[in-house]
């Protein structure tokens, strides 16, 4: 059985820092690419960062680039989520999930297989 479950989430002062962790279980973690997505409240889940196989490409959604940074470790199996300077409006759940893929990572929520149960983070201003 797959399990994703993320942690690390919390609640931060804007321009603070939070690292989301993802740890997959029950599946080969190299064979899946892995995406970060969140909602907030009152809004559609959007994609964050994803990041492929061997954590050779990742991409970024314009709202977070350059202020998170996606990483992964095989032996690990985790996913981690690196969250500096952040704002109010980076307050919502996230989720990481897995796409049973090889090569490069997509951003639609689609193409994912598995979805943890989400990490809430919230930003005071």
């Amino acid at each position: 059985q797959v399990q994703l479950v993320e942690s690390g989430g919390g609640l931060v002062q804007a321009g603070g820092s939070l690292r989301l962790s993802c740890a997959a279980s029950g599946l080969t973690f190299s064979s899946y690419c892995m995406g970060w997505f969140r909602q907030a409240p009152g809004k559609e889940r959007e994609f964050v960062a994803n990041i492929n196989n061997y954590g050779v490409s990742t991409s970024y959604s314009d709202s977070v680039k350059g202020r998170f940074t996606v990483s992964r470790n095989n032996a690990k199996n985790t996913v981690w989520l690196q969250m500096n300077s952040l704002k109010p409006e980076d307050t919502a759940v996230y989720y990481c999930a897995a796409d049973r893929l090889y090569g490069v990572p997509t951003g639609r929520e689609e193409s994912y297989d598995y979805w943890g149960q989400g990490t809430l983070v919230t930003v005071s201003s």
